[in-house]
């Protein structure tokens, strides 16, 4: 089911949309449907421009980001724990002997953060290994190993191991802090993900903070130069319309609470 839904959102996305768009166009046209296929193929090729201008790129990112806002460990409130979600760290073949750094890096260094501005004893590590991976330690346990160079004492820590997308965040977390006895979370991920991890979190009934962090878009006045079409932008944007779709989904689902 995993991978079903893998595939099938990248058809959803703007550049597995537009290929497709592109496809069905050069069969339209090998059909002689030419006014059709030229349709369609106008339209796939102004979709991929259109998600790949960074105005735009921007603009979609930062309505996702501006729901929480960054603040200081120091101005936090207290907790029972500190979550921290995978995402943060490559995935680690077992012979490596140390994590690489990934974009949203961020989460794990605010999570350390927090530990030693005193706002919780323990922190969970959230983030298991892709089945189509082959031999990978989990994101928790490269987790462990980097927070544990950060001066987070490893007694302070707790894996979990198992979790493969962010409603499996929720749940095992949840079932893991139950038998500690755990209630309310600080809980840390990456200012674009905040929004549906947030919503995830609540529906297993935790009580929970956000701590955003990793955040990208600083706003910027207009610029035509922002105008042109960039690749990074249509990466970003896409990471963007992930987090919008699998939002809907997961209140679709009930995976999710307003």
């Amino acid at each position: 089911m995993l991978i079903i839904d893998k595939i099938l959102s990248q058809l959803i996305y703007p550049l597995g949309f537009s290929l497709a768009a592109l496809i069905l166009a050069a069969v339209l046209l090998m059909m002689e449907r030419r006014r059709l296929g030229l349709v369609i193929m106008l339209l796939g090729i102004l979709w991929l421009g259109f998600w790949s201008i960074p105005l735009v790129s921007d603009a979609v990112r930062h309505t996702l980001e501006r729901q929480y806002e960054q603040q200081a460990a120091s101005a936090m409130p207290t907790a029972d724990a500190i979550v921290v979600l995978g995402g943060g760290l490559g995935a680690v073949p077992l012979e490596w002997p140390y994590p690489d750094l990934a974009a949203a890096a961020d989460r794990v260094w605010h999570a350390a953060r927090l530990y030693h501005a005193g706002k919780a004893p323990l922190l969970i590590v959230s983030g298991g290994a892709m089945p189509w991976q082959g031999a990978r330690r989990s994101e928790a346990d490269a987790m462990l190993q980097f927070l544990t160079d950060l001066g987070v004492p490893a007694q302070a820590i707790r894996l979990e191991q198992e979790s493969r997308n962010t409603r499996e965040n929720a749940l095992f977390t949840a079932a893991l802090m139950e038998t500690e006895h755990l209630e309310r979370v600080l809980l840390v991920t990456s200012a674009l993900h905040m929004p549906r991890a947030v919503a995830a979190f609540r529906a297993v009934n935790l009580e929970v903070i956000p701590a955003p962090t990793d955040f990208e878009v600083v706003p910027e006045p207009p610029h035509p130069l922002r105008l042109m079409p960039d690749a990074a932008a249509l990466s970003d944007s896409t990471r963007a319309l992930k987090e919008y779709l699998g939002l809907w989904v997961y209140r679709a689902r009930g995976w999710a609470v307003r």
